[in-house]
């Protein structure tokens, strides 16, 4: 099999396509031969050290991929050869009190691809049966690949933990990243009024297009005052938040008075000031998200298999070119998800 990896934190340059035998399959295991992996920006966090996630090296990145089954482990059943397939992205224990409610976003042991697994920067991945999702006949392989992890993450995010409300208006950050271009459709889907942000006009008039009703490039404007303008002074009811820095803290200062913020990243910056007087005199909810549930994975995949939520491709690439995807990603030069295609070396 072939697989992307790296013996040593750095730049996108230590990603190495490299060349070994297929791992053997534990008697519960399946081997999936990979069609589309998606990146996400924690790829690069993990890349060049800097995420806090624990990983042993060399080590494969790719939290979400799709494919098709190449065999089965002696003990498998319900999944035969040939299926086309995804694999949850965070594989729970099944056995923790977090998992018997439901709730398996908050397992303590739960295993992600990219991190303790390796991923779908491959030709193969092995993953335990317990982890496969069968793809809807209408779900492409790039589709589930690029839908998972932010679908399911802006769907907890808003629904679960902000309980975004018919008519409330919400401010989308990062209205061009596939976490952002995932939070707008999910919003309106759930009867926000949505506003968005991003780092470039183009960005936000393609945003527009998509069914936002305004939006603000927080590299030329004061996000807050932008928004508060936008709101008639009374700001917006939720942020859905993923840059973290100054504009965590500008979004902040852009929330109704009961406003929530939930936020699910913070490449821009982890730690921020935070006025406690202000907090409690607005009765602000600051809200972390992290995940989601099997439930609400499986049921975004069917939405996007069913073409209520539609996916944006900015760019595939060959396993061999990941470094160059990296590049794309680091950049912020995307508007959706980049891709990467085994096939494209064959």
């Amino acid at each position: 099999m072939k697989a992307v990896r790296f013996h040593e934190y750095g730049g996108p340059g230590v990603l190495k396509l490299e060349e070994f035998d297929t791992p053997k399959l534990g008697r519960d295991d399946v081997l999936i031969t990979v069609r589309a992996c998606a990146l996400n920006h924690v790829d690069l966090d993990i890349r060049d050290g800097s995420s806090r996630l624990p990983i042993s090296l060399p080590h494969t990145l790719g939290l979400e991929y799709a494919g098709v089954v190449d065999s089965i482990g002696s003990e498998v059943s319900g999944i035969k050869v040939g299926d086309r397939v995804t694999a949850l992205h965070q594989v729970h224990c099944g056995e923790c009190n977090w998992c018997q409610q439901g709730q398996e976003e908050s397992c303590a042991n739960t295993q992600l691809f990219g991190v303790q697994l390796p991923g779908g920067y491959a030709s193969h991945v092995v993953a335990p049966s317990r982890a496969i999702i069968p793809l809807p006949d209408n779900l492409s392989f790039e589709d589930a690949a690029a839908a998972q992890v932010t679908f399911s993450s802006a769907w907890h995010a808003l629904k679960a933990r902000a309980n975004l409300q018919v008519n409330e208006t919400v401010l989308v950050n990062a209205a061009g990243s596939g976490i952002g271009i995932a939070a707008l459709q999910v919003a309106r889907l759930l009867g926000g009024r949505v506003i968005v942000s991003a780092g470039s006009d183009e960005k936000i008039s393609r945003a527009i297009a998509n069914g936002a009703v305004a939006g603000v490039n927080y590299n030329t404007h004061d996000l807050a005052q932008a928004v508060l303008e936008l709101t008639d002074g009374h700001g917006v009811n939720v942020v859905m938040e993923s840059v973290g820095g100054d504009v965590l803290v500008k979004s902040i200062q852009a929330l109704s008075q009961n406003g929530r913020l939930v936020t699910v990243g913070a490449h821009a910056g982890e730690t921020v000031p935070v006025d406690v007087i202000s907090l409690f005199r607005r009765q602000t909810s600051l809200l972390g998200s992290v995940r989601a549930t099997v439930t609400e994975i499986q049921h975004v995949l069917n939405l996007v298999g069913d073409g209520t939520f539609k996916t944006e491709i900015h760019q595939r690439f060959p396993l061999h070119e990941a470094a160059d995807a990296h590049e794309v990603l680091a950049k912020r030069a995307n508007f959706g998800k980049v891709i990467l295609v085994p096939e494209l070396d064959s």
